[in-house]
C-alpha cells in the first residue's frame, strides 16, 4: 500500500503564506534541499490542491530559465518528469497535469494508495487539500519545515479540523542552522 507524504513550510507562527498569499520567504539551503530531495527519491506521484497547483505550473516547467539556484535546477527536471495528480472541482487541467480527481475525495484517494506496484505520493504544500485528507485518515507522514519568520497572517497550516487527530513524532531536526523540519507519524 501506497503512502501519502505531507511537505509542507510553514512559518513560526503557523502559516504556508502570508496575509496576501506570498510563498518568497522559505529558504532552501544544502541540507534542507537534501531532506526535499530524499522525500523525492521515495515517490511516483505528486499530489496537489488547484491553489498551489497554479503556482506550481507557473514556475517548475521553465524554471531554471527563472534561477540558477541549486535546489531549483535539482528539483525542476524531477518536477517534471513525474505523474501530477491536482485535486479541483474546477480546473479542467493543462499539458502538465496527469489527472484531475474533482470528487469522491476519500474513494479516489484510497484506490490511488492501493495501486498496485504504486510507491509514495507526495502531497506538496496547501491546506485545504491536506486538511480534507487529514480528515479521512489518508496522510500517513506529515514532514514540516519550520523557517524563521513571523508571516503576522495567511493560510494556516492546519484549517481548525472537524476532529481531533493524534499523530507519532518520528524525528526532528535542524537544517541550515536555521529551519526545524519535524515529521509525524498518524498513529492508528
Amino acid at each position: 500500500m501506497s503512502k501519502i507524504i505531507y511537505w509542507v513550510h510553514a512559518s513560526v507562527d503557523g502559516f504556508i503564506d502570508g496575509p496576501n498569499g506570498e510563498f518568497d520567504w522559505p529558504t532552501m539551503g544544502p541540507e534542507l534541499s537534501a531532506y526535499s530531495d530524499g522525500l523525492d527519491k521515495r515517490v511516483d506521484t505528486l499530489l496537489f490542491g488547484r491553489p498551489v497547483w497554479q503556482m506550481m505550473v507557473a514556475f517548475w516547467p521553465n524554471a531554471e530559465s527563472m534561477s540558477d539556484d541549486p535546489h531549483v535546477t535539482a528539483f525542476a527536471p524531477f518536477w517534471r518528469a513525474t505523474p501530477k495528480i491536482v485535486f479541483s472541482r474546477t480546473y479542467p487541467g493543462d499539458e502538465w497535469t496527469s489527472r484531475v480527481i474533482k470528487d469522491n475525495l476519500a474513494e479516489e484517494v484510497a484506490a490511488l494508495k492501493a495501486r498496485p506496484g504504486g510507491r509514495d505520493m507526495l502531497l506538496t504544500g496547501g491546506s485545504a487539500l491536506a486538511a480534507a485528507l487529514t480528515g479521512l485518515g489518508l496522510i500517513d507522514e506529515y514532514h514540516i519545515a519550520v523557517h524563521p519568520v513571523v508571516l503576522g497572517g495567511g493560510r494556516p497550516l492546519f484549517q481548525a479540523p472537524e476532529q481531533r487527530h493524534k499523530l507519532r513524532l518520528a524525528g526532528s531536526r535542524v537544517l541550515d542552522g536555521q529551519v526545524v523540519v519535524s515529521h509525524y507519524r498518524l498513529t492508528s
